[in-house]
C-alpha cells in the first residue's frame, strides 16, 4: 500500500543521511499516517490520512 495521505496527498521525501566522515546513504522520511474511519461523500470510508491533516480538521470522524 503506497505511503500517501488521502487529503493532501502527502508522500514519502527522500534525501540521504550523512555520517560524520560525510558518506551518503539514501533514506526516506515517511509521513504520519493514521487509518481512521471518515465521512466522505456523506458515506463511511476507512482511509489513511495524515496527522497534520487529522488536526487542522480537514477530515470528519465517524463516531
Amino acid at each position: 500500500m503506497a505511503q500517501r495521505c488521502d487529503v493532501c496527498g502527502k508522500h514519502p521525501a527522500v534525501g540521504n543521511t550523512v555520517s560524520h566522515a560525510h558518506k551518503l546513504t539514501r533514506r526516506r522520511w515517511l509521513p504520519n499516517l493514521v487509518s481512521m474511519r471518515a465521512l466522505i461523500g456523506g458515506r463511511a470510508q476507512r482511509v489513511r490520512v495524515c496527522t497534520r491533516c487529522l488536526k487542522a480538521g480537514k477530515v470528519t470522524k465517524v463516531i
